[in-house]
């Protein structure tokens, strides 16, 4: 472990998080935030940082490439056999959304294909969707592998086309918003059963992913009106789901559809479910009993890839990594805020929760699942999460995705809109009275509400 460290703190020291390190210490909000953006700030540790050991430790694991097994490479093996990339922070490029094209102009590795079949009433379909909150395919299991090792097959390739949609403002201005057309290609291990569902998701930011951990249920749960008692057409719901840590059903407020409780099983999702990496969380090879070069492949020396120890090390490091929050003293935002308010924005993409340590962040989101409407619904159940609902995506890190990937950003959760004023424009169900004014808006007000959502 000494030597993991060793390595891990020459790779931390040859970027630039090392400015960071002598820095005084601080109390409260700023040791955790910045309002100074920077392309490379989400690659920073907090302020007061109390292990840097295991915060270098975890950041190693994150970013470093594996490698399939077995091979001399010293806890670095046992990639895939099925696997979409061979690190996390090739998804999060500076650990901000993920990128929709690669430079070949084809699919890039961070949109990921989620499939599942509809739950029938036989008890092993209930036995598997209490834990997972859905139901695999029988083939291809819970998400589309594009890389396979050497001898194993990949899955299958996704291919992404769009139709134009166009929206018109009540001043005559006209807006085209691309319509994803999505299907399979190259599926190396036969068809899919005929009712597959398939959800693309794009990675999503790791801005202040930590803090979100720090926020109490009841923080949470105190806005929920599932059957819009207060009649403001916002009925926002809770998304209880099994923790396989705790054993129970507790709160999610984790992925696109609120399904994971807690950031410690959302690490072991993703290295099980993106690098094909075994966990004591998920300890089985994503091979299906139809994939025998998958179930035939190399076993790495050890049976579980991340071990506790270095699983917790990951976690560390994400709940430890600095947060954008944007300076609300900005020309913009004392322009936009009253705006985003006025078109009822904040009753989903509340600005301000109070986290358990006493202080308060802004992540714009309540993370609660709402109807978002027919045109982003994917017919994807995830616990009590239905096809339409979405939980409300956290706006905090829009500036520094921006920043990150240029005119390469998108936003929604499979990056349809490049912009934000697409974003908004394709929101439907619960939302559509505030797109509505939003469409009625006068252009100038509407640019300030863009400049808003951007510095957020």
């Amino acid at each position: 472990m000494k030597t993991e460290i060793m390595k891990s703190k020459y790779f931390f020291k040859k970027s630039l998080l090392i400015s960071s390190l002598v820095a005084i210490s601080c109390t409260g909000l700023f040791a955790f935030t910045s309002n100074k953006a920077d392309s490379k700030l989400l690659l920073n540790p907090i302020s007061n940082l109390e292990d840097e050991d295991k915060f270098f430790l975890g950041r190693s694991f994150f970013t470093i490439p594996w490698v399939k097994a077995p091979s001399i490479t010293a806890a670095r093996d046992g990639l895939g056999p099925l696997f979409n990339a061979n690190s996390c922070i090739s998804c999060h490029p500076n650990n901000v959304k993920g990128k929709l094209f690669s430079k070949e102009n084809s699919t890039n590795r961070s949109l990921l294909a989620r499939i599942s079949v509809p739950k029938n009433q036989s008890k092993k379909h209930q036995d598997i969707f209490y834990k997972k909150g859905f139901i695999p395919e029988k083939t291809y299991g819970e998400q589309l592998a594009i890389n396979g090792i050497f001898g194993v097959p990949f899955e299958g390739n996704i291919k992404l086309e769009f139709e134009e949609k166009i929206v018109e403002f009540s001043d005559g201005e006209k807006v085209i918003l691309q319509k994803p057309k999505y299907s399979l290609e190259n599926l190396n291990y036969g068809e899919m059963e005929e009712d597959v569902i398939i959800s693309y998701r794009l990675a999503q930011s790791l801005n202040g992913i930590g803090l979100i951990s720090l926020i109490l249920d009841e923080e949470i749960l105190k806005n929920v009106d599932e059957d819009d008692k207060n009649q403001d057409g916002i009925s926002g719901k809770a998304n209880f789901v099994y923790s396989a840590l705790s054993q129970k059903y507790e709160l999610g407020r984790y992925t696109h559809k609120a399904s994971v409780t807690n950031l410690k099983e959302q690490v072991a999702f993703a290295a099980s479910n993106d690098i094909g990496l075994t966990t004591t969380i998920e300890p089985e090879k994503k091979c299906t009993k139809y994939q025998k070069e998958c179930l035939d492949a190399p076993k790495p020396k050890d049976s579980i890839d991340l071990p506790d120890f270095r699983l917790d090390a990951i976690t560390y490091y994400l709940k430890n990594l600095k947060t954008y929050s944007a300076n609300k003293d900005t020309k913009e935002y004392k322009e936009g805020f009253p705006i985003f308010e006025d078109l009822s924005c904040n009753k989903c993409h509340i600005s301000s929760f109070k986290t358990k340590l006493g202080f308060e962040i802004s992540p714009y989101s309540d993370f609660l699942l709402h109807d978002m409407g027919e045109d982003l619904a994917d017919n994807r159940v995830e616990f009590s999460a239905q096809g339409n609902e979405w939980r409300t995506a956290p706006l905090w890190g829009n500036k520094i995705n921006k920043l990150t990937n240029k005119d390469e950003a998108r936003f929604l959760h499979d990056g349809r809109a490049k912009t934000l004023e697409e974003a908004i424009l394709w929101h439907g169900g619960e939302a559509q009275k505030s797109k509505d004014a939003f469409l009625n808006l006068e252009k100038s007000k509407r640019d300030k509400l863009i400049k808003f959502l951007e510095e957020l």
